[in-house]
């Protein structure tokens, strides 16, 4: 026992450091898997993508071949998108997201894919706590300057809004220069103003990407509801839940195509103190109340 407390710490340090604990082991353990939250989706009638979990590869591509593009290639379990892939539009991206994914676990989720907005939801003690918009790293163009130059000008902007760490710069890295190649752009390009450039595919704070503060009030309270009842399916106290909405989180998730990700148990708190867009808000309240719940076995993995 002392040692898989020792192990637990470790992971929670080296891996989880800003990371919430305000839920029992047996609801960690009920969101440990993508393929877990999904069926908690199906059994509650959360809107969810067509998916399934593989370990021979072949399973994907007969998905492919039935569902058609674009998909995402995950393993069941990781966390910050860490082999995450996506879009995948073709065959051969496809064979290489499951290589790469399977690098990380050796079973591994195909689901289908929206290309709409990205959201982090944190819902706590019943409510709606706090929204995010999430972006994958980008520079937008001023007419003038090189992708490297917008780059550094962007940096330059993260620095003095003392982001770092918790964001972190945009790199020259060898994957960045990789996905700008399929763009047939290179970091000596100069974009157009106004001209938006993402750099990474990934929707996530490590290869650069940012947050935005959304206007909790602005969501419908249908939309409301639909988060509540994800918390109330875990039986949760705190989950960070990821959504994709082809219009957005402030119109009414039946008219538009919408698609729950996964849940996050132990979600990231620390990002919504810095955000890149918007005002960082006071969620000082909440987390009193969340910090007088008697968890059971928070120190055990």
């Amino acid at each position: 026992m002392k040692i898989k407390k020792a192990i637990y710490a470790w992971i929670s340090k080296k891996f989880m450091d800003g990371c919430s604990n305000y839920n029992s082991l047996e609801v960690r353990k009920s969101c440990r898997s993508k393929e877990q939250a999904r069926d908690k989706f199906k059994e509650g009638g959360i809107p969810h993508a067509q998916g399934l979990i593989f370990f021979n590869p072949f399973t994907a591509v007969k998905f492919a071949q039935k569902f058609g593009f674009p998909l995402v290639i995950k393993p069941n379990v990781s966390g910050f998108s860490r082999g995450s892939h996506f879009p995948i539009r073709n065959y051969k991206e496809l064979w290489k997201a499951i290589f790469l994914a399977k690098c990380w676990w050796p079973f591994t989720v195909v689901e289908q894919y929206l290309e709409g907005k990205n959201y982090r939801v944190v819902v706590a003690n019943g409510e709606v706590v706090s929204v995010l918009q999430r972006y994958a790293p980008a520079v937008k163009g001023n007419g003038s300057s090189t992708i490297r130059e917008l780059m550094k000008i962007e940096n330059a902007i993260r620095e003095e809004m003392k982001l770092y760490p918790v964001i972190s710069p945009l790199k020259e890295s060898a994957q960045t220069s990789a996905f700008l190649a399929k763009q047939g752009l290179n970091f000596d390009s100069v974009p157009e103003e106004g001209q938006r450039v993402t750099l990474f595919y990934r929707i996530s704070l490590a290869p650069g990407g940012v947050v935005e503060v959304i206007n909790k009030q602005l969501l419908p309270e249908v939309n409301n509801a639909l988060f509540k009842n994800v918390l109330n399916l875990f039986d949760a106290n705190i989950l960070g839940i990821d959504v994709i909405l082809e219009k957005g989180i402030e119109f009414d998730y039946r008219d538009q195509k919408c698609i729950f990700l996964e849940v996050n148990s132990r979600p990231y708190l620390k990002m919504h103190d810095y955000p890149r867009y918007g005002k960082a808000e006071d969620l000082s309240a909440q987390f009193e109340q969340l910090d007088a719940l008697d968890v059971k076995q928070s120190d055990t993995f």
